[in-house]
């Protein structure tokens, strides 16, 4: 079983550039000091959680960290930076006490995709499983197609779709693209082509949302359904 107390455990403090979807990288964006006290990684029953980015294309209405926290069971998971892959991999700890490495935090971890891909191969030279959860939105916020990149080093992706139709995704899910739900969609549509396992959620109790429909929508796809309910998180 995993430590539970493993992801509290920090490399070496080290200084952080940000480099942005452009290639252009920022200033010095957090200190020695604060990156010590980030939560890069967490712990649920057999799955570590890596959190690579506050980022998101998206402002969902019912997302925690809009609605005053950015907490999941006890840990904070606040960012100041886009973390790099020589933060996170002395983290991952032995492949082998956990079921599977989810990249997961409240933000969207293809915003962070240098990143996420190194440290995914690192996983996998290791021989662990990858799993991405995701908005569905990283080939539109790219402007290319990621999944042959992720395919290299990803197992599984959980992509939220969240709504039936594209006027209740842009009254929850309030994306900050335009052409957002249509990129979701096609998104999904090209997974299960490149992803061993391509996983699908919708959330029960959003106002003008079919669950049913959107059930209809994945399975139609080539993809699982996960029902989801409206507040249950981790």
């Amino acid at each position: 079983m995993p430590n539970s107390h493993s992801a509290s455990i920090h490399p070496a403090p080290l200084k952080a550039t940000e480099t942005l979807v452009n290639g252009n990288t920022t200033a010095e964006v957090c200190t020695n000091e604060t990156c010590a006290n980030e939560t890069l990684v967490y712990d649920i029953r057999r799955s570590r959680y890596l959190n690579i980015t506050g980022r998101c294309t998206l402002r969902c209405a019912f997302c925690p960290k809009h609605n005053g926290s950015k907490q999941i069971h006890e840990y904070q998971l606040a960012l100041t930076h886009q973390p790099k892959p020589e933060e996170i991999i002395p983290l991952l700890g032995k492949v082998e006490d956990f079921e599977e490495y989810v990249f997961c935090g409240y933000g969207e971890p293809t915003m962070n995709l240098p990143t996420l891909l190194a440290v995914a191969k690192e996983i996998k030279r290791r021989g662990g499983r990858v799993r991405v959860n995701t908005d569905g939105l990283g080939n539109l916020v790219h402007r290319r197609n990621i999944l042959p990149e992720l395919a290299e080093c990803v197992d599984g992706l959980s992509i939220s779709l969240n709504a039936d139709n594209e006027a209740a995704y842009n009254q929850h899910c309030r994306p900050k693209l335009a052409g957002s739900y249509a990129a979701v969609n096609a998104f999904i549509a090209l997974a299960p082509h490149y992803i061993e396992r391509v996983q699908v959620s919708a959330i029960e109790g959003l106002e003008g949302v079919d669950i049913d429909l959107c059930r209809e929508q994945v399975l139609a796809s080539g993809c699982e359904f996960k029902h989801r309910v409206l507040g249950a998180l981790g």
